[in-house]
């Protein structure tokens, strides 16, 4: 399993040990780990860099990997590569064209295993970041110009779709041991703002989160949902410091693979 390195941009070594590190795969595979860098496309480019095996994985450092995920990853791929030779992307949560998610994956920001399981490879229009499997010989790259942390999901299917390779979201169950997020700040209103100028020609695009259209009212009236749902959101949203494996357990994943 050599031809697969994880990439993983993290901030905090804490929250690293206490999900990433704990993962079967970390053991299969090598990790680099780009700690305080100024955007994710930095961090992630530099990854791409600093290494040469032909599959990446680009994940969050608060996602755990349940025991047997790194034989599921093999399988999944298999499983794309049949569909598609020419494939680009694989991710563990992605959303189609007309809105549907498709996981499954934990999130405790929600306190529940979000999308559908896909019985077989699903070709989305954007993913969510926290898991991303990249073919280095796609060519692609993620856009140094994207400020700071959201919506590369985004942005960099729409770049394979735009050169006519897939991206596909597969059933590869994760724990995702993010907090509670209260609103769309302002890092992710300006990724919106780049992110309309640049696809201008494609939109609207769907994101996990939102909607992206010329006019960008989607933005404002998010921001005034979240204000009017916050006491439910944080009702749902489970406290990060609960043990992932446990988490993974609680959700029948044990061991995602024979």
């Amino acid at each position: 399993m050599t031809d697969i390195r994880l990439i993983c941009a993290s901030n905090d070594a804490a929250i690293l040990r206490a999900n990433l590190m704990r993962s079967d795969a970390v053991a299969q595979w090598p990790l680099s780990v780009i700690e305080n860098a100024s955007s994710a496309a930095s961090a992630y480019n530099r990854g791409l860099d600093e290494s040469a095996e032909p599959l990446l994985v680009f994940l969050h450092h608060d996602v755990y990997l349940p025991p047997g995920w790194e034989h599921l990853l093999q399988q999944r791929i298999a499983e794309v590569a049949a569909m598609d030779p020419d494939w680009a992307l694989i991710g563990a949560y992605g959303v189609d064209e007309a809105g549907r998610g498709y996981g499954p994956v934990w999130s405790s920001s929600l306190g529940q295993i979000v999308g559908a399981v896909p019985l077989a490879p699903r070709a989305v229009q954007s993913f969510d970041e926290l898991l991303i499997v990249m073919r280095r010989d796609a060519g692609l790259r993620f856009d140094a110009d994207l400020p700071g942390w959201h919506l590369y999901g985004t942005d960099i299917v729409t770049q394979a779709r735009a050169q006519s390779r897939g991206a596909y979201a597969c059933a590869l169950p994760l724990v995702h041991n993010d907090g509670y997020k209260d609103q769309l700040d302002q890092g992710f209103g300006a990724a919106y703002a780049y992110l309309q100028r640049k696809w201008a020609a494609r939109l609207p695009l769907r994101s996990p989160v939102i909607k992206i259209s010329r006019i960008g009212h989607q933005l404002w009236r998010a921001r005034w949902h979240n204000i009017r749902s916050r006491d439910i959101r944080q009702g749902m949203a489970v406290d990060t410091a609960l043990d992932p494996v446990a988490i993974a357990a609680a959700c029948g994943w044990t061991r995602v693979a024979p």
